[in-house]
């Protein structure tokens, strides 16, 4: 899984992390559980502030 893999990261982080309100994550926090995510294999410096609001959108819009 890679950075660019955003529908596969929510949904993966929505399975794992039910109790987490990913509209309250902070970005820090996001890129740390995605970092943490089994099938995640990537650089981790290749992450920006766009790929990250784009992981949080997709997760939220996961939960509803």
């Amino acid at each position: 899984m890679k950075w660019t893999d955003i529908h596969y990261i929510a949904e993966e982080l929505a399975d794992r992390h039910a109790e987490i309100d990913p509209s309250q994550i902070r970005f820090t926090q996001l890129r740390d559980l995605v970092l943490a995510l089994p099938d995640f294999d990537d650089d981790p410096d290749h992450c920006g502030e766009r790929i990250l609001e784009a992981i949080q959108q997709a997760w939220i819009n996961e939960m509803v």
